[in-house]
């Protein structure tokens, strides 16, 4: 089912997006529908992620160091950053 809508748009955007349309030998409305259907399928994509990206690199964190713990973790590097400042004397 296709449905007519009417949306509000800034002139200079769809004044470019009617040219980009022009250029490509398309519709403003399939011009249009494509960038919805980019923005929408990014977005489930997005939430479709059960875990966070965990890197391949070897080491991994300090014995004792729980990352879930964010203030801990803001410690730890304000202790390194001390540290790191004491060299510089």
């Amino acid at each position: 089912m296709i449905e007519r809508t009417t949306v509000r748009l800034p002139t200079e955007l769809l004044d470019r997006a009617r040219r980009k349309a022009a250029d490509e030998g398309r519709t403003l409305t399939a011009l249009i529908e494509d960038g919805l259907r980019l923005v929408v399928s990014a977005n489930q994509r997005r939430k479709s992620r059960d875990a966070i990206p965990v890197s391949k690199a070897t080491g991994g964190t300090l014995p004792g160091v729980d990352v879930g713990d964010l203030s801990a973790l803001q410690e730890l590097e304000d202790l390194e950053y001390v540290e790191r400042m004491k060299r510089f004397r």
